[in-house]
């Protein structure tokens, strides 16, 4: 089929408006050695042949494996209603509200997504979205650099790889002077931290539970970096915050994460959804805009677009960010998700994440040779040394069904031999056991 819609008399109508006597003349600058001979797009295909043509492709795919891996990104069970609502035309088809009087459905779902952001994280003011986790944590950094008009950021080395390269990938043109700090025992090093931070520091970043799945009580380290004049930035899991001491409880000025365990798929990397929260003092210099409550000449309740510091709106010297396009719709699964499992649901939810991963614990240490590293608690993801090297492992159990965790060897020297495990809801009590099983057949073959 050809999906090119012009016929070749409106081709020459065009060329002839612009200049030129064929297509190829518009390329006629670039040498015939540097242009491609044939793209080898192979012929077009019919609708079916085209869906019958991925479903061969996507039949190639590992089916059934019984997912342990974490790393940032986790395998929860989302309810069918998020889909049903989520998927409806007047949601995904919507853009950005610029009219409030056509959009207060879609202004009333933000502003109750940043109410849900505020009441895990415990701080006043959430925006209307991010893209990840990883761009939201650069956000809160050039947030902390400008409210504090320094320019040295301390990263505890906890936080998770992929984020820290996105910080430094980012900021690479800027000068902005970047300190890791180790990680001792699972946990930050308050000693090493404490070193660096001095009247130069912007923000600590640190995360909770941090890469190896352990958790932390950062209200000292906050107390250290608030006598500085910096402010304290935590990457946060949000599943956890159902029993964990909340960002606001211990101090922080800003918390960030990713928002996938809300009630959006792992979807092969995506899209995602970032999220950010903040001192009210601080939301000035928050990226995007926020949706906020009003009401209108008869006194009735509304909402607004506010605070819309986006470059396409204020000064582009005044900006705080370029963030053009928008996670809203990832948002709004978030929202039905929370709003579906209610406070009580999340925190059981919380819990049984919990529960099932310290039950995978007992039964992994149970293998000889496999040490849990117990040196911190931990919330649903937790590091075992193996008597052997994780790859190989990795590699051994998706030929028995199982993706079984993330081998911490990839993003950290010296660490060849650990597992990063994690369990979630949708484990089994069976599941666990024949992943224990399983793991022992591989380790003894």
């Amino acid at each position: 089929m050809n999906y090119i819609p012009h016929t070749e008399t409106q081709t020459r109508e065009m060329l002839k408006a612009i200049g030129v006597l064929s297509v190829d003349d518009l390329f006629k600058h670039i040498p015939a050695s540097l242009r491609p001979k044939s793209f080898n797009i192979p012929e077009g295909k019919s609708e079916f042949e085209l869906i019958e043509y991925f479903k061969s492709l996507s039949r190639k795919n590992a089916a059934g494996l019984t997912g342990f891996l974490g790393a940032g990104f986790y395998d929860h069970y989302i309810p069918q209603a998020v889909d049903a609502l989520a998927n409806r035309s007047e949601f995904y088809t919507a853009y950005t509200p610029y009219q409030p009087e056509c959009s207060q459905g879609w202004l009333q779902a933000v502003y109750e997504y940043q109410s849900v952001i505020c009441a895990l994280t415990g701080l006043d003011v959430s925006n209307a979205s991010l893209y990840d986790g990883g761009t939201a944590l650069y956000e809160a950094a050039m947030m902390a650099v400008r409210l504090t008009g320094r320019k040295k950021v301390i990263v505890d080395s906890g936080v998770n790889l992929i984020y820290r390269t996105m910080l430094y990938t980012y900021t690479s043109n800027l000068s902005i002077e970047f300190v890791e700090t180790p990680v001792a025992h699972g946990q930050s090093c308050r000693e090493d931290i404490y070193k660096c931070l001095d009247e130069k520091t912007a923000a600590v970043i640190v995360q909770n539970p941090n890469f190896f799945g352990a958790v932390d009580d950062y209200s000292d380290i906050c107390e250290k970096v608030h006598a500085k004049g910096a402010l304290a930035i935590a990457s946060v899991y949000p599943v956890s915050l159902g029993i964990l001491k909340s960002p606001q409880e211990m101090g922080f000025d800003i918390a960030t994460g990713e928002g996938q365990s809300m009630g959006i798929p792992l979807l092969f990397g995506g899209p995602y959804l970032g999220f950010i929260a903040v001192k009210k003092e601080h939301m000035r210099q928050m990226p995007g805009r926020i949706v906020g409550a009003t009401v209108d000449s008869d006194s009735k309740r509304g909402f607004v677009l506010t605070l819309q510091a986006r470059e396409q709106h204020i000064r582009r010297e005044r900006a705080t960010s370029n963030i053009c396009s928008n996670e809203a719709l990832c948002a709004l699964r978030a929202l039905i998700y929370t709003t579906l499992l209610g406070k009580r649901g999340f925190q059981e939810l919380a819990e049984l994440n919990y529960q099932k991963a310290e039950f995978a614990k007992s039964a992994l240490e149970k293998i000889k040779g496999v040490k849990v590293m117990r040196s911190s608690p931990t919330f649903n993801e937790f590091t075992v040394c193996l008597p052997m090297n994780a790859d190989q492992l990795v590699s051994k159990m998706i030929n028995k069904g199982f993706a079984c965790g993330f081998p911490l060897g990839r993003f950290y020297k010296g660490m060849d031999n650990y597992l990063l495990v994690a369990v979630t809801e949708k484990r089994t009590k069976e599941e666990i056991l024949n992943f224990a099983n399983s793991l022992e057949e591989s380790l003894c073959s």
